[in-house]
């Protein structure tokens, strides 16, 4: 969305919303601000979206995410705009299922209170919200950080940028490969595409039996195919030089010789 949250709930007339894209969009096409939270190997393993949920429990379209100019102190901190939300600076939380992680207090995140120190607002000795909860990277959540940068601060670490975009609060999201976990993302944001070593090893007695079926035929294989079960599901499969009779004759002829 353009507008988001900038029209305090008031539709703009078409005046008022021409002068507001005059005013907004050369400044978000300019001056976006990527956010991630990022492993301590460099991986982004959460974009943040308009959507996602800051440790005040307010989402990040309702932080201050448009600047006339961009602040020169790091990081850059970009506070909730909610009335009365003591939060400074936008920080990510990861969730666990449906629900924020807990505390080493025993607290879930949303009990804590968002002015900097995050103490426990359920308990007295706390001193101040940590979580042992291990990201899908294998990493604590203590070891991340929530990172805001500028556009060529990202393209200098080869990281995704996706083209400019008027809407509002998209923060680190580029695509749709955004959404999933940076250990599924293949783009230099994510893990990475998989090696050239990776992608030109042999076909197995291990891989699935897919790969098996559809690999080019050669007598230099490694392995053969001595498990019944696994060459039952492999012979199951058209082959990609068989038309649909050949690939029927060959089957019944498979199980009359059984």
């Amino acid at each position: 969305r353009i507008v988001g949250e900038d029209d305090g709930g008031k539709l703009f007339t078409p005046e008022e919303y021409e002068e507001y894209k005059k005013k907004v969009l050369p400044m978000r096409l300019q001056n976006r601000l990527f956010v991630s939270w990022r492993s301590p190997a460099g991986m982004d393993c959460k974009l943040v979206g308009p959507e996602t949920l800051c440790f005040c429990t307010h989402r990040y379209k309702q932080h201050k995410t448009d600047f006339e100019t961009i602040p020169q102190q790091r990081p850059i901190s970009l506070p909730c705009q909610v009335s009365g939300c003591p939060c400074r600076a936008y920080l990510y939380i990861p969730l666990n299922g449906a629900r924020p992680v807990r505390c080493r207090c025993k607290h879930f995140a949303n009990q804590h209170s968002a002015a900097p120190g995050f103490l426990c607002n359920a308990c007295s000795q706390c001193s101040g919200f940590h979580s042992c909860f291990t990201c899908a990277c294998g990493q604590p959540a203590y070891a991340h950080d929530t990172v805001v940068e500028t556009k060529q601060e990202r393209l200098a670490q080869g990281k995704p940028v996706g083209q400019d975009v008027p809407c509002a609060a998209m923060g680190g999201l580029t695509g749709f490969s955004s959404l999933a976990e940076g250990y599924m993302r293949l783009d230099d944001s994510g893990i990475g595409a998989p090696s050239v070593e990776f992608l030109d090893s042999p076909v197995t007695a291990m891989d699935h039996p897919f790969l098996k079926a559809f690999q080019a035929s050669s007598s230099s294989s490694p392995e053969t195919l001595t498990d019944v079960g696994t060459s039952s599901q492999v012979s199951s499969l058209k082959r990609p030089e068989e038309d649909d009779m050949a690939f029927f004759e060959r089957r019944y002829q498979e199980r009359v010789s059984l």
